[in-house]
């Protein structure tokens, strides 16, 4: 039954986590403070302002921080200006939580910092086999960021006693069953409904617009039949492809580079095995734990007896759906591949041996080691070309570094020309036409950088015709342009756009004959119900609405219920127009609803507006403020065509 609704929550939740609460486990709001010095105020929380080289330097953590998670994700939402805000609303709220936590006198003691970091999964998988944290890759870890591990473990500290701000809403929610119940009866509501379309489509046939209305609707509308502003521009790009010219590798380098790596570079040992799992969560009963686990010493006693049968019994017995059906085979895997409990049974077993149970957060695994694939060194020939390339890459990160301050103080030095910097560093010039402010579709690389294309079309390019600055549009890339002939946005012909014009003037009157009749049948209905036409009823909620558009069913849910039946217009904008009754109210279907994960959801729901309302409350104490505007996304061609 929450199916539909439990969906769209969880977008919403991955949107909320993605875009607006903060990111800490490695990422946190001391490392943003250095940039807090100068710039221009953009918002500010108890006094404090938020400055504009900390939003930048922020939104492009979070961008990096997303693009390594999903590096399918489209470069144009991480760089579309409700992105960059959703960033500044991040950092507002981060500045709220912090105030409220000094306000409140909350902190994290060392014990409670401690299990918070041996629960941090980037940290646990530094861990050594006998179970040591490995310090180096841990500093390294946290170097990465800018960091030392006290810095590190302090901003973890910071952000736990941040946590605590709404931990007393976030575990306070309702929890009343009947009030639940009641809320849920409500919101699942089923109601018979008679619906009558009168679709635009149907009466944009009979709808013969004359030239004067193409006219008139062509210049009150001049938006629409818009030529955006373009421009055919010279650019350059420095990037570790450019930087990669001109590096000749020193063949006594690669073989020094081999005998240093070559261990590391030859990959790990292998290991197979055969398991048996019988499932038992690390938070379920102590009961079902020890049922569990006296189920898998009795398998273990059995595949013991007779280790030929081993297959078979995982077969049979095994709740891993994975593996199970294959007699429980778990191919070849390496270190690092399961779960510890798991792999250090494994690679401490021999060849053919059934080990004793072990446990982990699945649950309890018999587990057989079926086969040893060792290590195998590669010779320096087969090594050749990888470590090449790596060396390769390690010099022209380096090479970048160096060029590119050279890079940023040529273009700007010379800003007539690009031609004096591409020639001093190696570069080329590039030349493209028809380019736009917003990119076209199937544009990528730096030319679809949505900060590139601000710097393009900014007053200073498109008047003097100077160069950009050098705009950095990805991990070891920058670019700057130069306009060689711009052209304004202008209105099109009405000649050239005569086509389109008459296909929005067609579907805007079509809309009106279609609410016309629609307005005509329901006079006529309402009057005299008996005189009704209307098609089969059919049974609607939220959950099932037959398809039908939300226009039609909100009408139909806020009903008068205490009227039935009810006739009701509704007007369906573009889409035309509805006639609608309203024939009797059902109770909630609970056939298959599982009521108690429902609940659940009705408390979350309401958790998490008490948690919303407690934040604005915060906002208003510690005297929030925005000083750049929110931005307003666009309208769509046709809502405005319907205006």
């Amino acid at each position: 039954m929450f199916d539909y609704v439990r969906k769209h929550t969880r977008v919403m939740q991955f949107l909320l986590f993605l875009l607006i609460f903060p990111a800490f486990a490695l990422v946190g709001i001391d490392g943003y403070t250095r940039f807090n010095e100068k710039g221009t105020p953009v918002a500010s929380v108890d006094g404090q302002d938020i400055r504009q080289p900390e939003w930048d330097e922020a939104h492009k953590q979070e961008v990096e921080r997303l693009r390594q998670s999903m590096p399918n994700l489209d470069p144009k939402l991480l760089d579309s200006p409700e992105a960059k805000y959703a960033t500044l609303e991040r950092l507002v709220r981060e500045r709220v939580m912090a105030a409220a936590a000094a306000k409140q006198f909350l902190t994290t003691s060392d014990q409670r910092l401690a299990k918070d970091l041996s629960e941090n999964p980037s940290i646990a998988a530094l861990r050594k086999s006998d179970g040591s944290l490995d310090i180096e890759r841990y500093k390294q870890l946290v170097g990465a960021q800018g960091l030392s591990p006290e810095g590190f473990e302090n901003r973890v500290r910071q952000d736990l006693s941040m946590r605590q701000v709404l931990a007393g809403v976030n575990t306070t929610g309702l929890n009343s069953a009947a009030l639940i119940d009641q809320t849920l009866a409500a919101y699942f509501e089923r109601r018979d409904i008679q619906v009558q379309r009168f679709s635009t489509a149907e009466f944009a046939a009979k709808a013969t617009p004359t030239d004067e209305q193409l006219d008139q609707f062509y210049k009150t509308n001049p938006q629409l039949f818009q030529a955006p502003e373009s421009a055919s521009i010279e650019y350059v790009v420095l990037d570790l492809e450019a930087a990669k010219k001109g590096i000749t590798l020193k063949a006594e380098d690669v073989k020094a580079y081999y005998d240093q790596n070559a261990a590391r570079l030859s990959g790990q040992e292998e290991r197979r095995a055969s398991h048996i799992l019988i499932t038992a969560p690390k938070n379920a009963p102590a009961a079902e734990r020890s049922a569990a686990k006296a189920k898998a010493e009795a398998l273990l006693a059995e595949v013991k007896a007779k280790p030929d049968s081993f297959a078979d019994v995982a077969k049979k017995n095994s709740q891993d759906p994975g593996s199970a059906a294959s007699g429980g085979d778990l191919d070849f895997f390496a270190r690092g591949a399961m779960v510890k409990p798991f792999e250090d049974a494994a690679f401490g077993m021999q060849k053919g041996e059934i080990g004793s149970v072990v446990e982990s957060d699945f649950g309890y695994h018999i587990i057989r080691l079926t086969d040893i694939k060792a290590a195998k060194q590669k010779t320096f020939e087969e090594m050749k070309p990888e470590i090449e390339a790596d060396l390769l890459k390690q010099q022209a990160q380096k090479k970048f570094a160096e060029l590119a301050e050279g890079f940023t103080n040529a273009v700007y030095e010379q800003a007539e020309s690009l031609k004096p910097a591409a020639d001093r560093l190696g570069l080329q010039v590039k030349t493209v036409a028809n380019i736009q402010r917003i990119p076209g579709p199937g544009v990528t690389g730096p030319l679809a950088n949505t900060r590139f294309l601000n710097a393009l079309f900014s007053a200073d390019s498109v008047e003097k015709k100077r160069n950009t600055e050098a705009v950095e549009t990805g991990a070891s890339q920058m670019i700057s342009g130069r306009i060689v002939q711009y052209t304004a946005a202008r209105t099109l012909p009405l000649a050239e756009v005569k086509d389109r014009v008459r296909e929005r003037v067609v579907a805007q009157l079509g809309a009106e004959l279609a609410k016309k009749e629609g307005q005509a049948k329901l006079a006529t209905w309402q009057a005299n119900p008996a005189s009704a036409t209307l098609p089969e009823a059919v049974i609607v909620s939220r959950e099932q609405t037959q398809r039908l558009p939300t226009p039609i069913i909100e009408a139909a849910l806020r009903a008068d219920a205490t009227k039935l039946p009810v006739i009701k217009g509704v007007d369906l904008g573009a889409q035309g127009y509805a006639v609608l009754r309203v024939n009797k109210v059902m109770e909630r279907d609970t056939k298959g609803a599982n009521v108690a994960e429902d609940r659940k959801q009705v408390t979350t729901w309401w958790t998490n507006a008490e948690a919303l309302a407690y934040y604005e409350a915060l906002k208003t104490r510690f005297k929030v403020e925005f000083k750049v505007a929110k931005p307003v996304p666009k309208k769509d061609d046709l809502t405005a065509s319907t205006q």
